[in-house]
């Protein structure tokens, strides 16, 4: 394992200029950021799907390290980081693992949105002495309502926004209401305020194998749920069209310790529009 060098942690308080890190573990250089003390446990993000490190929201990311330290990471083959990326759920999550013990942590906190949030199951229920809390926002369980559509909804989404100069996200993560198109804007104006050393936008071929593996995800049978005994929190819009809402509630009905949020007028990218209520929402759980 190798690290890079780099400035003592816990020093920055924006993301929109905490420098990007990197360290070498299982032949792959990992790109990672850092932030808030490095006391206590650890909060890891796993992202959504296509997304790098520039795709996490700025306001929640400042808004959560201001009282934890939350560790951002492109997995293997995403972004800044080296090898080739896995199509599926399951060795996506080994990566994540891999990630996280090369940094030294014997558990952590973990928050997954949408593929993200497929990947912090597999971890719990693979490595439940990893995994303190979850925190599952915009996802689904295996075999879950409308995953098998994800693919579907993507590439139309890449479609229309291409054609409209539109980012994608705009049709997949926010409602069409005023408002939900009010948020996207502002939301997509935060991705951009970091101007310098920003992070590698995904390949083609990155992009398809994480379709695949969702798609996978989407067509396998459903796990056993009991067995995911950490506290969860369960996050969402109301109105999710990508992954749907049902989904959440199936996952908190499911989950033995669990508790719900869905935010109105919110869909996929619900925790991004009501970034300063998830937030709140999240410290106090974690805290507990």
């Amino acid at each position: 394992m190798t690290l890079s060098s780099r400035p003592a942690e816990g020093i920055d308080a924006d993301y929109r200029t905490v420098p990007t890190r990197t360290l070498r573990a299982d032949g792959v250089t990992w790109a990672y950021r850092v932030m808030g003390a490095a006391d206590g446990v650890a909060l890891v993000l796993l992202p959504h799907l296509a997304a790098v490190l520039d795709n996490w929201d700025p306001a929640l990311i400042n808004a959560l390290a201001a009282e934890r330290q939350v560790i951002v990471f492109d997995n293997r083959g995403v972004g800044a980081s080296t090898g080739a990326t896995p199509d599926t759920v399951e060795a996506m999550a080994r990566d994540a693992v891999t990630f996280i013990r090369a940094l030294g942590h014997q558990q952590v906190d973990l928050l997954g949105l949408s593929l993200g949030g497929m990947l912090a199951q597999t971890i719990a229920q693979r490595e439940p002495q990893l995994v303190r809390k979850l925190i599952l926002a915009g996802t689904g369980p295996a075999g879950g309502t409308g995953i098998t559509q994800v693919s579907r909804l993507s590439n139309l989404a890449l479609l229309r926004g291409a054609l409209a100069r539109q980012d994608p996200k705009t049709y997949l993560f926010f409602t069409r209401t005023a408002n939900g198109r009010h948020t996207a804007k502002e939301f997509l104006a935060r991705l951009q305020e970091r101007t310098e050393n920003r992070d590698t936008p995904v390949s083609l071929k990155t992009y398809r194998a994480q379709l695949t593996a969702v798609g996978r995800w989407g067509r396998a049978q459903a796990a056993d749920l009991s067995l995911i005994t950490q506290p969860t929190l369960v996050a969402n819009g109301e109105h999710d069209v990508m992954v749907p809402t049902a989904n959440s509630v199936d996952l908190a009905e499911r989950l033995p310790t669990s508790e719900l949020v869905l935010y109105p007028d919110a869909g996929h990218g619900g925790i991004f529009q009501h970034h300063a209520a998830f937030s709140t929402t999240t410290l106090a759980f974690l805290a507990r």
